[in-house]
């Protein structure tokens, strides 16, 4: 027996870099996800901060690992990520429940068994467990930030809002810091809202009041890097909240329902490629756990990521640009060359 159980702990001694489906029982349902372990995971090493990554309605775990990708970015900033799986609506769709009509799917205690499971797997560090996710997965990162507080310490909602009524009932129990990143085209989740779903500008004003941030944003136009894309970025910023919070918005000016640089296809509008939501957005979580403001963040190596795209050329040294497909090179202003396929 003791060998046995020698046998089952040694896979999570030493990880090193792997991608691994996964399940738990909750309510009797089988609950699938997709974790992703760093290339620097070892259970003797320092707990690891956890990344809830949440696919949108229809979408599927595999979907938010692909297009909303923190993958790189964990093996150098050494943090786990989760991409759970949503269930079936009445409708038959894969979705959160985020307080929509056609479901009763529990999935707040769910994630919250979820990340109790995961802690007694991984070395995890409970007061660096954060959200994001896009569409559905956004309304989900609110929707625990509001329901799930004492669990989640900061949240990056992208291209989602909130119903009206799940916002009027948020009750978070400490600061919790925010960064929404939304296309102002976009035609799914509306930028300034419909009737039953918040605007943008009346959720970004509730966190900032609610974390008793200055009440004037920092505005910053940001570089219009590639001019192809068609679009530009604002960057808003609400400092000096309870325990150092901030609340941050990106909102890309024309962009669509779709996740800034990603090369995940995408026919629901334009795709900004003037930032890199997965960097900024672990830019930002990287400044806090639970409790607020941390004084030594875990940054992002900036000679890695924090870098301007210079050229795209394909395999015959052409110009091209991030529209076009086939298999392409992307150069930087760091001396980093990416090689990509695009379909």
């Amino acid at each position: 027996m003791k060998k046995l159980i020698f046998l089952l702990l040694l896979p999570h001694l030493l990880f090193s870099q792997q991608t691994i489906q996964d399940s738990i029982i909750h309510n009797n349902i089988h609950r699938k996800y997709l974790i992703y372990i760093p290339e620097n995971y070892n259970l003797s090493y320092n707990a690891f901060p956890l990344l809830l990554n949440f696919h949108g309605l229809t979408g599927n775990s595999a979907v938010a690992m692909w297009h909303a990708d923190f993958r790189s970015i964990a093996d150098t900033a050494n943090f786990i990520i989760v991409h759970p799986q949503g269930l079936l609506n009445s409708s038959g769709e894969t979705h959160w429940n985020v307080g929509q009509a056609g479901t009763s799917i529990n999935d707040i205690d769910f994630i919250s068994s979820l990340i109790d499971s995961l802690s007694l797997k991984y070395n995890i560090n409970s007061d660096r467990v954060y959200s994001t996710g896009m569409s559905n997965g956004a309304y989900m990162s609110y929707r625990l930030a509001c329901e799930l507080s004492d669990k989640i310490a900061a949240i990056a909602p992208v291209a989602g809002s909130y119903i009206s009524y799940m916002l009027n009932n948020c009750n978070p129990i400490h600061s919790t810091p925010v960064m929404h990143i939304h296309g102002v085209a976009d035609s799914s989740s509306i930028y300034y809202g419909k009737p039953g779903v918040e605007s943008i500008p009346d959720i970004l004003n509730y966190w900032v009041n609610y974390n008793q941030c200055h009440s004037q944003s920092i505005f910053t136009q940001l570089t219009n890097i590639i001019l192809t894309d068609s679009s530009t970025v604002e960057h808003y910023a609400w400092k000096n909240g309870v325990n150092g919070v901030e609340v941050e918005h990106f909102k890309i000016i024309d962009g669509g329902h779709t996740w800034p640089g990603s090369n995940f296809p995408n026919n629901s509008g334009i795709t900004n490629y003037d930032i890199e939501a997965s960097v900024e957005i672990w830019k930002f979580f990287s400044k806090y756990d639970i409790n607020g403001l941390i004084t030594q963040p875990n940054i992002i190596k900036e000679n890695k990521y924090h870098k301007s795209l210079l050229r795209i050329i394909d395999l015959y040294g052409r110009e091209r640009t991030v529209n076009d497909k086939g298999f392409l090179f992307y150069i930087y202003n760091n001396g980093m060359i990416e090689k990509r396929i695009v379909w």
